[in-house]
């Protein structure tokens, strides 16, 4: 069995870490090469770092604030934000990215999938899918930061995006991003079963019992942010205690 994998997520926005709830309120929560380094020293088995204004502002991922998260960091890099073309991707794996996640500039033209995984590998490449429920059984796809909707159902993208190429989503709920009210274990749900692409569950995970669900629905990691970040708990003491429940985790 594969071991499962516990993520901190890094939101920044002018070089510094900042969260918020539903991607609204953003707050400071501090620099990311010092959480990087934190969250690596307690065993993170990678670090997810997103540039949200990115898009919104039409420009370039921060690529100061990659240098300096991979200048700190070992393990597996995950980098998202404006990422609209090959070059733009080559800029962050060139910077330290392992892989790049693509959201809004897949959705407008799904060919960049293909390219990003012909040029780099699908093993390079993320799918990041923001989500919002939509009627009872059904989530729609947002782009922008969760700020357009796009008319794409999120179960038709993420197989359309594997399609494509894509070696692994990262899939968020928009209802429940900074709630701490647990993962959207129906979404994941929906999802898994109709990918073979390992899944990150991402929003509202605030508690090893969350993640514990999240992976049971079929999850294959489990991102957080607000956990982390506020001290309720550390990544060394969230994989303790997934071990201890008989999940298979890297200790």
């Amino acid at each position: 069995m594969l071991t499962r994998r516990v993520i901190p997520c890094l939101d920044t926005r002018d070089g510094r870490v900042v969260k918020g709830v539903r991607f609204q309120d953003l707050r400071d929560a501090g620099t990311p090469a010092a959480l990087a380094s934190r969250y690596q020293a307690e065993g993170a088995d990678e670090i997810v770092v997103l540039d949200v204004t990115a898009t919104p502002e039409g420009r370039g991922n921060a690529l100061a604030t990659v240098r300096a998260v991979r200048a700190v960091l070992s393990i597996p890099l995950t980098v998202g934000g404006g990422v609209r073309s090959v070059a733009d991707a080559e800029r962050l794996l060139s910077e330290g990215a392992d892989k790049v996640a693509v959201n809004s500039a897949a959705l407008a033209r799904p060919e960049l999938l293909a390219e990003l995984a012909d040029t780099f590998g699908r093993q390079c490449i993320t799918l990041a899918i923001d989500a919002r429920r939509k009627g009872p059984t059904g989530w729609e796809v947002l782009s922008r930061s969760g700020s357009v909707t796009t008319g794409w159902g999120a179960v038709d993208w993420a197989m359309a995006g594997e399609a494509q190429g894509a070696g692994e989503i990262l899939l968020t709920s928009v209802d429940q991003d900074g709630t701490r009210a647990g993962y959207d274990l129906a979404l994941i749900g929906a999802i898994a079963p109709r990918v073979t692409i390992p899944i990150v569950a991402s929003g509202g995970g605030a508690s090893v019992a969350h993640m514990r669900e999240a992976l049971a629905a079929g999850a294959d990691a489990v991102l957080a942010a607000s956990m982390f970040h506020d001290g309720d708990l550390t990544v060394a003491q969230t994989k303790q205690a997934l071990a201890a429940a008989g999940v298979e985790i890297r200790l």
